[in-house]
């Protein structure tokens, strides 16, 4: 489980750097997403399964919708829908196809491999000792993200009125 867990971590690693470097957003969001599945799949390979499916369900889940969020916000039209046109041919799906892939053989392996429910000598982690530990000591950060993404999105919304651009 360790190969697994360095292998995730580099696939992270290396997807995150091309987050950085890339000039074109939609494909620096591609490998976004998958270095949120490679985050992901270090929890998993920790033996943390529920800290793993929160990452992808929040994190990953979330930035596509931001994503499309924002697109149909911005409403550029017809010309910008033929350019994303060519930005979308199948040789841009390549890199993070390829990471993603590894990702989820790993991911099978992790799950299907073992026989007992502990990964590298650990237990594993429930969504009871989860909920406990945010809502325990940790329930003042946990509302004050809360808030804060609360102001993200009141603040987003106000942004994109059309009348405020009026």
């Amino acid at each position: 489980m360790e190969f697994a867990f360095y292998l995730a971590a580099g696939v992270a690693a290396v997807s995150t750097l091309r987050v950085i470097t890339h000039t074109n957003p939609v494909h620096a969001l591609l490998y976004l997403v998958v270095s949120l599945l490679a985050v992901s799949m270090c929890f998993f390979s920790l033996g943390a399964p529920f800290a793993g499916a929160l990452e992808i369900i929040v994190y990953a889940g979330a930035i596509m919708v931001l994503f499309v969020f924002v697109v149909m916000m911005l409403n550029l039209g017809p010309a910008i829908a033929e350019q994303e046109r060519k930005w979308l041919s199948p040789g841009i799906w390549t890199g993070p196809a390829v990471l993603s892939a590894l990702l989820l053989g790993m991911l099978v392996y992790v799950l299907f491999g073992t026989s007992n429910g502990s990964v590298i000598g650990q237990t594993t982690v429930d969504a009871k000792a989860v909920g406990i530990s945010l809502f325990g000591p940790y329930l003042l950060a946990v509302e004050l993200a809360s808030m804060l993404l609360l102001a993200a999105l009141v603040a987003a919304y106000h942004l994109g009125r059309h009348e405020a651009k009026e």
